[in-house]
């Protein structure tokens, strides 16, 4: 098994538990380090993709599981990473039990654009799902999003 830090769509316990069902939730930490942004708006259905980046001052909220061979595979079909749209990193996480390594997926494309205003409802949902901190949610619920048009 390795462990898999999700910041994204697969905060969500039961999503997790969909699409890699041999992969159970170990702990939630904190990248620090790290920021939560979007980019990638050419490839995205719905505008811009979860992705995070280097910054020293900030710090984004993951769920780690522990993912098995079989799992990973499924994995990266679920997050386009056979396609090369994101790519493994080695992350730091800090958890109430010690720091932990993990890789994470990272956008392989520029950062900028915007998400949809039901894209971030549903990484809001994800994140309060595995227990962030009430100001991280609320923090991804006040986004700046995508206009519709509509």
């Amino acid at each position: 098994m390795t462990l898999y830090a999700a910041y994204g769509t697969n905060l969500d316990p039961a999503r997790m538990g969909e699409r890699c069902p041999h992969s159970p939730l170990r702990s939630t930490g904190w990248l620090t380090g790290w920021r939560l942004t979007f980019g990638g708006e050419e490839h995205g259905w719905d505008g811009a993709l979860a992705t995070i980046v280097e910054d020293p001052d900030e710090q984004v909220f993951v769920a780690v599981y522990d993912v098995t061979d079989e799992d990973v595979v499924l994995l990266d079909g679920w997050e386009s990473a056979d396609t090369g749209l994101y790519r493994k990193t080695r992350v730091r996480v800090h958890t109430l039990s010690g720091e932990v390594t993990a890789w994470a997926y990272v956008l392989d494309s520029w950062e900028g654009g915007l998400p949809s205003a039901s894209y971030l409802g549903v990484l809001a949902d994800a994140a309060e799902s595995a227990g962030a901190p009430d100001d991280y949610v609320s923090a991804l619920r006040r986004r700046t999003c995508r206009s519709t048009g509509l």
